[in-house]
C-alpha cells in the first residue's frame, strides 16, 4: 500500500469509467492530458491494483445465481475449497463463520440444472443451505431465461474480457486463433445480444478483507442509510427475503458496528477474504466459461461433472 497514491488511483478509475477500452493516447487526447504522464500512472496501477472487467447479464445466457453456506471443519477448509474451485460453476469460495461455520460460496448454475445443486453441494458437506439470489430492484424482473447459443470461441472470449477487458485485440486474436476483425465482430455481437452489459474498472487493493453477510425476511432500508459510508450490497432471495453484504477492513475496530448491523438481519455470518482462497478463486475464474460450455457449443456441461 505504500506505493499507492489514492488520488492517482481515483483519477485513473474515473478515466477508465469514461473510456474503459480506449487506448491511452486516445484518452489523453480527449481529456487534454500529457500522454507520458498518463502512461506512468497507468503502468503503476493497472493490472496490479486495478483492472477493467466485462460485466455480463448472465440471465441472457441461461444462468441463475445462488449463494451457499456449508459447514466444514477447520482442518478440511482448504481441501474442500480446492475441490469446489475446480468446478467452474462455483464462482468463488471463502472461509466463513456464523450461522454456518465453514465456507460461503457464490454459484452460477444453468437454469435447467438447478435441481442438481443439492447433489453437488452434498459432495462437499453434509450440512449446507443455499438460496437463489437476484439483484435488488424496485421493479420485478420477468421469469425469462436465455440459453447458451454461441460457439465455444465465445466462451474463451468471455473469459478474457472478464479477466482483463483491456487485453489488446491482437492478443485476443492470438489466443482464440481468429482475425482481429472477427474478434471485434464477436465483441460487438455480445453487446448487441445484451450479454455484455458494461465494462467496469475494478480496484483491487486488498483493503476490504472481511465481509458481514446477513439474511433477513424483511428489508429495513434504514440500514442502507445508517451504513452508507461502508460498501453494502443488497440481494433478493426469492421466497426467503433479502441478503445484505457489508465489506470492511480487519484493521478497523468493527465489533460494535457488527453488533449494530445484526439488529437488521435474522442470521449473520463473517466472511474472510484470505489470499490463499483468492488465488484459488482467480485460477478458477480465468477459464470458467470455457470449462462450463461444451466444446461443440451446444450448451453447458453438467454441474456434477467436476
Amino acid at each position: 500500500m505504500g506505493d499507492i497514491k489514492i488520488d492517482e488511483l481515483e483519477f485513473l478509475v474515473e478515466l477508465l469509467e469514461k473510456y474503459p477500452l480506449d487506448s491511452l493516447r486516445s484518452i489523453a487526447k480527449r481529456e487534454g492530458l500529457e500522454y507520458y504522464k498518463l502512461k506512468r500512472i497507468y503502468d503503476r496501477y493497472y493490472g496490479k491494483y486495478l483492472t477493467v472487467s466485462a460485466i455480463y447479464n448472465i440471465r441472457r445466457i441461461g444462468l441463475k445465481s445462488f449463494v451457499a453456506f456449508l459447514a466444514v471443519s477447520p482442518e478440511d477448509l482448504l481441501e474442500t475449497a480446492v475441490k469446489m474451485t475446480s468446478n467452474p460453476f462455483v464462482k468463488y469460495v471463502n472461509p466463513a463463520f456464523g450461522f454456518k461455520n465453514g465456507l460461503s460460496a457464490y454459484l452460477q448454475v444453468p437454469y435447467d440444472q438447478t435441481e442438481l445443486i443439492e447433489e453437488m453441494l452434498s459432495r462437499y458437506s453434509d450440512d449446507f443451505e443455499y438460496y437463489e439470489v437476484r439483484a435488488y430492484r424496485k421493479r420485478k424482473m420477468p421469469e425469462e431465461w436465455g440459453k447458451w447459443d454461441l460457439s465455444y470461441d465465445y466462451a474463451i472470449l468471455m473469459d478474457v474480457l472478464k479477466w482483463d477487458a483491456r487485453t489488446p485485440v491482437k492478443r485476443i486474436a492470438e489466443i482464440i486463433g481468429k482475425s482481429r476483425t472477427t474478434i471485434r465482430y464477436m465483441i460487438n455481437r455480445l453487446k448487441e445480444k445484451g450479454i455484455i452489459s458494461a465494462f467496469v474498472p475494478l480496484p483491487d487493493m486488498n483493503v476490504e478483507d472481511r465481509g458481514v453477510i446477513g439474511i433477513t425476511r424483511e428489508l429495513n432500508e434504514e440500514v442502507l442509510e445508517r451504513f452508507k459510508k461502508y460498501e453494502i450490497t443488497v440481494g433478493v432471495l426469492p421466497g426467503t427475503g433479502y441478503l445484505l453484504e457489508w465489506l470492511f477492513s480487519s484493521r478497523e475496530d468493527m465489533g460494535a458496528k457488527i453488533l449494530e448491523f445484526s439488529k437488521y438481519v435474522d442470521k449473520i455470518l463473517i466472511e474472510y477474504f484470505d489470499p490463499t482462497f483468492k488465488e484459488l478463486n482467480d485460477k478458477n475464474s480465468r477459464t470458467a466459461f470455457q470449462r462450463m460450455v461444451k466444446k461443440d457449443g451446444s450448451g453447458y456441461r453438467s454441474i456434477l461433472e467436476f
